[in-house]
């Protein structure tokens, strides 16, 4: 029996092949050399320029599933500067699927360049207000009310949903080298809450909040991990002011980390994250010899909104 031809692959199988794996870096840097701590970066952010990192990994099952259900509309929502939406409009229009955006807040002036990105690959965006959409984050369904409405396949924001934990897991089977800690930005919570499901009990996980006043992530992370396990935790202290806001000592921080490791952070998340793990290893907050392995989830797009 003749094998069958790529033509009649699942699309979805077709994109995964072009995407690249993620490796893991030593990280060398003259804080790290002094402070007894091994710490390495699983480069999510290599696995594609768009759907890079965590997104591509919580928006895999996800997919899959909508694709087998029969669905070709995938609807979501997102601030003017999520890269969860950025990712769907982009894999939208490579799979040939029609993409609805619901986005936080009203139509502004100047639109983002995520905004002009998405609405480029062809997703539709309807803005609401604030208290709307703090109301859809009440669905959670594939075939909740804002599915019915726009007769398609809802997605919650972020992507928050247990098949996205499926393949956020996936990536801890990836690492292939001792370590007692890994580290990660946080927005929604998922990403930790996937990575938790999956670790061993003798390991734990941090997520460094983007967010300001983000104490109601743990509420959120258990809600998705429905148990609650003891093996994670939440630092809510280097949000630099809240969501997407920076300032120039970030901007230094980033700056001085790609000259020593050659890596580019965004200040929306990762740079955040690789401050805060900085300033707590200055602080003596791990022990030598705690073997540290921080992911980069990619998100590099969001840069560009500093840039203009």
């Amino acid at each position: 029996m003749q094998e069958k031809s790529d033509s009649v692959k699942n699309p979805l199988e077709t994109l995964e092949e072009k995407l690249n794996q993620s490796h893991l870096d030593p990280i060398n840097h003259q804080i790290i050399e002094g402070s007894g701590v091994n710490l390495w970066i699983k480069r999510d952010d290599q696995i594609h320029p768009i759907i890079s990192g965590n997104k591509w990994r919580k928006l895999k099952y996800i997919l899959k599933h909508a694709l087998e259900t029969g669905h070709d509309h995938l609807i979501s929502m997102g601030g003017p500067w999520s890269n969860h939406l950025h990712a769907l409009a982009w894999v939208g229009k490579e799979l040939g699927l029609e993409t609805t955006g619901i986005i936080r807040g009203e139509i502004p002036d100047k639109k983002s360049s995520t905004l002009k990105d998405i609405e480029k690959w062809g997703m539709q965006l309807e803005h609401v207000n604030r208290l709307e959409f703090r109301q859809l984050r009440a669905y959670r369904e594939p075939d909740s009310p804002p599915a019915r409405r726009y007769q398609g396949y809802w997605i919650p924001e972020g992507g928050a949903t247990q098949l996205a934990l499926k393949g956020v897991s996936e990536l801890v089977d990836e690492i292939h080298i001792s370590f007692d800690v890994i580290v990660l930005a946080c927005g929604t919570g998922t990403t930790l809450a996937g990575i938790a499901s999956a670790l061993p009990t003798n390991k734990h996980v941090v997520g460094f909040s983007a967010l300001k006043g983000a104490g109601f992530l743990y509420k959120e992370v258990n809600r998705v991990l429905e148990s609650e396990l003891k093996n994670w935790s939440i630092n809510l202290d280097y949000h630099f002011g809240g969501f997407a806001k920076a300032d120039q000592k970030l901007f230094s921080f980033m700056k001085d980390f790609e000259e020593q490791t050659g890596i580019l952070l965004d200040p929306v998340y990762t740079g955040k994250m690789m401050y805060g793990l900085f300033d707590l290893i200055r602080q003596g907050h791990f022990q030598p010899g705690t073997k540290i392995m921080a992911i980069h989830t990619g998100g590099l797009q969001g840069s560009s909104g500093f840039m203009n």
